[in-house]
């Protein structure tokens, strides 16, 4: 079921609500095309989870609309600062990077209270802090690990890259266990999901575009492309191929794009490391409505863990979506229906695992308590090096 829709019950925020007044706005009678506030506002609290897509008979796919609709809203609409904020954090991220501790100090101080309000972001809302080295930066540092193994593409996205590196270290660990030889891009790439959000639709495809000449050599080899978010990885199954119907590498990079445990999981003879005890797991949206799911819970019962997986759902972060000052309540109501509750009543020694960052945001900001992503689980129980 729509999470808007639970959280709010109201039902211009149902998928059926929002196909209704889609389907009026192109039909032209009632709701005046693609300017329509009505239009605005009901799409407005969809969380883009694709959830529609993966659980409704006849899959419709709202975010695709939304993303769709906002693009031609915005024709003749300011887009507000949040759009650029969010939208264009890799960009962001990217030129922020070198004064990384000084801006993490002044997001201690009374300072942020002045960039949440410019930036739509509400004020109970911490702002994430900026990893000093960025994962690209410590990987080029390092030697080549199983020279002459076969090799695997670890896609460097821009959150984990630029806020959480260790759970990209942890990945190269766990792939270089398994007898691989990682590759990085060197290229500034970004799959562009957060631009989705906001209809940001031409900068995406010019994003797409950078990110297909950067894999290409590795496309035309049939290298596997790992990806550690699952919204990016969701974006190389299906924004890609939606925006370059017509470009065979866009075809071959949604063949060979894989979570990690996707990847791990369908490679012959691999088997995860032991690991014991009790874990809480979120799966991330895109990862239970477009992935392959399943096969992180199995990966991570082979291993030796006895999951507890709450109610299934969206935790309510969605990106950008529960940062925003004017949808916050919506994003902790509906982290509040389970998933909050039972990390709080977990029991010492309970690990925590999610793989979207937005949903460890989530957690974080709700509990104090950082999940793990599954490649930081897999990674603690090698050897250590």
């Amino acid at each position: 079921m729509c999470p808007s829709y639970r959280a709010t019950g109201e039902e211009q925020h149902s998928t059926r609500g929002r196909a209704r007044l889609l389907w009026e706005m192109l039909n032209g009678e009632v709701i005046d095309g693609w300017q329509s506030g009505a239009v605005k506002e009901s799409l407005d609290l969809c969380l883009a989870c694709k959830g529609c897509k993966g659980e409704c008979p006849v899959r419709v796919d709202m975010a695709t609309y939304k993303a769709e609709f906002l693009s031609h809203y915005y024709e003749r609409h300011r887009r507000p600062v949040a759009a650029y904020a969010f939208g264009y954090i890799h960009e962001l991220s990217r030129l922020a990077h070198p004064i990384a501790p000084l801006l993490n100090l002044a997001a201690r101080t009374p300072l942020a209270a002045v960039a949440k309000r410019a930036a739509g972001i509400h004020p109970d809302r911490d702002i994430p802090q900026l990893a000093q080295v960025t994962f690209k930066e410590w990987f080029g540092r390092r030697r080549t690990h199983n020279a002459g193994a076969p090799p695997v593409v670890l896609w460097p996205d821009t959150f984990n890259d630029h806020f959480h590196p260790d759970t990209l270290k942890a990945a190269v660990r766990v792939l270089e266990a398994a007898g691989l030889r990682v590759v990085v891009p060197h290229d500034d790439v970004c799959c562009g999901r957060p631009l989705y959000d906001w209809g940001l639709l031409e900068h995406a495809k010019t994003l797409l575009r950078r990110d297909l000449a950067a894999l290409r050599p590795y496309l035309a080899a049939g290298t596997p492309v790992v990806g550690l978010e699952p919204s990016c990885v969701s974006v190389f199954r299906e924004e890609l191929v939606q925006l370059y119907p017509d470009d065979a590498d866009a075809h071959r990079l949604r063949g060979l794009a894989a979570t990690l445990a996707e990847f791990l999981a369908g490679r012959d003879g691999y088997e995860p490391p032991a690991l014991r005890g009790r874990a809480i797991l979120h799966g991330h949206c895109h990862d239970k409505s477009v992935l392959e799911y399943d096969r992180e819970v199995a990966l991570l019962k082979r291993a030796g863990l006895e999951l507890n997986e709450p109610e299934a759902g969206c935790c309510g972060m969605a990106g950008a979506f529960g940062f925003e000052r004017e949808k916050y309540a919506v994003s902790m109501r509906l982290a509040e229906r389970a998933l909050v509750p039972a990390v709080r009543g977990a029991v010492g020694g309970t690990l925590l695992i999610a793989d979207g960052y937005s949903c460890r945001e989530q957690v974080r900001q709700a509990t104090g308590r950082l999940p793990r992503h599954s490649a930081e689980v897999l990674a603690s129980a090698l050897p250590s090096s």
